[in-house]
Formats: structure tokens, C-alpha cells, sequence
């Protein structure tokens, strides 16, 4: 999610998979894909830069996890599950 400012000053966070597109009219909207549009304070390449660092984060975060197996089921023809473990850069959960 990154978080946007209304041109009331009220802060709201908003998933950048939804954007449709950005524009200046002056005034900056940000377009849904669901047709709903915001207009927000900060300017389209401060938009742009913030979805570049979510997306960013994402991927850093995505990288600093491992798969591990889960615990083996009660039943022998079920397989154990993936799961996923955050591991820090200190090593720890």
C-alpha cells in the first residue's frame, strides 16, 4: 500500500495494483481501474516514486524470505505443504 494525501489533508493508504493511471490537471488524480478517482497532493512523480519503493519493497522483502516444507499432514498420501519463513538479515524469525 502506499499512503496519499487528500486536498482536505486527510492521509489514506491505497493499493498501487489498482491504478489505472495517474494525471495532472493541475491538480493530481489518480484513476482506478474500477472508474473511482482520487485527487491527491503530491504530484505525479512523487505518485510514481511512491509505487517504485512499494514495489521495491516488495520484492527485497519477497527475497529475504525461504520456502520451507510445512508440518507432514496426519494422512500419508497427503504431501506437505510449501511454506514460507521471513528470514532477517541476522538470521532470525
Amino acid at each position: 500500500m502506499i499512503t496519499l494525501t487528500r486536498l482536505s489533508g486527510q492521509r489514506f493508504a491505497l493499493n498501487p495494483d489498482l491504478m489505472e493511471r495517474i494525471e495532472a490537471t493541475p491538480d493530481t488524480v489518480v484513476s482506478l481501474v474500477d472508474g473511482t478517482k482520487h485527487v491527491v497532493i503530491e504530484d505525479v512523480d512523487q505518485v510514481v516514486a511512491l509505487v517504485r519503493h512499494f514495489r521495491a519493497s516488495v520484492v527485497a522483502l519477497a527475497q529475504q524470505m525461504e520456502v520451507q516444507p510445512a508440518p507432514a499432514g496426519p494422512g500419508l498420501d497427503s504431501a506437505p505443504a510449501p511454506g514460507l519463513r521471513l528470514v532477517t538479515r541476522s538470521g532470525g524469525e
